[in-house]
């Protein structure tokens, strides 16, 4: 259950996360990732400031054997600098403030392309311009996130997982 797609506005927002090449087949493993990242936080005494994330920088929705490119991070209150301890790939970053279609799915992460595709529909239906180019290599956005609202360790049934989708609009 989704609600009704809304334009809101985002500020800036720090992160610390990886990036990766993966298929829908191998997501996972990017995923996996997540709890290194918190932990590396905890260790520096720095708590998520939200749910983790994926920011999907390319991806082609029609081809779900096709690389894509996605950041999974932890939001963070203020840039953390990273110390080199973190491993090379661990880096930190911005998401960036604007304008965004959002919004929120009740249920299974498994239905979540059908709620980007409803809100995608929505934005286009209303005459709004995405943060999006195509390339040969897909969709290149400017930033499109799915954000996780719900602990895994306090809720385990995924059907009652809350997820935000926010698709940027250009400027």
């Amino acid at each position: 259950m989704a609600t009704q797609p809304r334009i809101v506005e985002r500020p800036e927002q720090p992160f610390v996360g990886v990036r990766g090449k993966v298929t829908w087949t191998t997501f996972g493993q990017l995923a996996d990732r997540l709890p290194e990242i918190v932990g590396w936080l905890a260790e520096r005494g720095v708590a998520p400031a939200d749910g983790p994330f994926f920011k999907y920088d390319v991806i082609d929705p029609s081809d779900q054997e096709r690389d894509f490119e996605v950041v999974a991070g932890v939001p963070v209150d203020e840039r953390v600098r990273l110390d080199g301890t973190g491993g090379t790939d661990l880096f930190a970053g911005t998401l960036p403030g604007g304008r965004y279609v959002a919004l929120t799915h009740v249920g299974h992460p498994d239905e979540l392309a059908g709620v980007a595709r409803t809100a995608l529909k929505w934005a286009h239906a209303k005459g709004l311009e995405l943060d999006m180019t195509q390339s040969a290599a897909g969709e290149v956005w400017g930033c499109r996130l799915e954000s996780y609202k719900t602990d895994p360790r306090r809720e385990p049934d995924l059907h009652k997982w809350e997820t935000e989708l926010a698709f940027r609009l250009r400027d």
